[in-house]
């Protein structure tokens, strides 16, 4: 994989992430009945950092979680038998019943990732409504999934790769995308 372009930098991923974190707000009117849930690994830090921006933004804390799902990839074979992305851990200590929960995830491609999360919230109880924020959604939608709230529209070719990077694991924050 060769890097064809680099979309964002640390500062734009910042002014994304505190956009999003406005429009929960506003979409919500609060977030007294809100929970933001990130799909590990990058989705759940996402999903912190907007955690820290919304409370420095209502003066008190968002109820969060996370939740830890293999990627539908062809590539990784830790599936059930019915073919659909293995959820591995959840770890959400709220009652999702009656809320709002708002998936995180740092990219949205087929949808399957995000259909298998929804499942997972499923089995907890039964929300009020699931709302999906994601950095990036570059189409190539194999499931009518759509998300709330996108730090950025990346129209792509299936034959590349976006590559998000954060500092918490990857030692810098950065977007690009990649040819094979």
């Amino acid at each position: 994989m060769t890097e064809k372009a680099n979309i964002l930098d640390e500062q734009a991923i910042g002014r994304a992430v505190t956009r999003i974190a406005h429009e929960i707000i506003e979409r919500n009117k609060g977030i007294d009945e809100c929970i933001l849930v990130g799909i590990k690994t990058r989705g759940a830090f996402l999903a912190k950092r907007l955690a820290e921006k919304i409370e420095l933004i209502e003066g008190k804390p968002i109820k969060a979680g996370e939740l830890d799902i293999t990627l539908y990839r062809d590539d990784l074979m830790l599936k059930h038998g019915n073919k659909e992305p293995l959820v591995q851990q959840v770890d959400i200590e709220h009652d999702v019943t009656a809320m709002k929960v708002i998936l995180v995830d740092d990219v949205l491609y087929t949808g399957r990732t995000v259909r298998a999360a929804m499942d997972a919230v499923m089995d907890l109880g039964r929300p009020g409504s699931i709302q999906l924020a994601v950095l990036v959604d570059r189409g190539h939608r194999e499931l009518p999934i759509r998300p709330d709230f996108v730090g950025k529209n990346i129209p792509t070719s299936s034959d590349e790769q976006v590559v998000v990077s954060v500092a918490e694991t990857d030692g810098k924050d950065s977007v690009s995308i990649h040819t094979k």
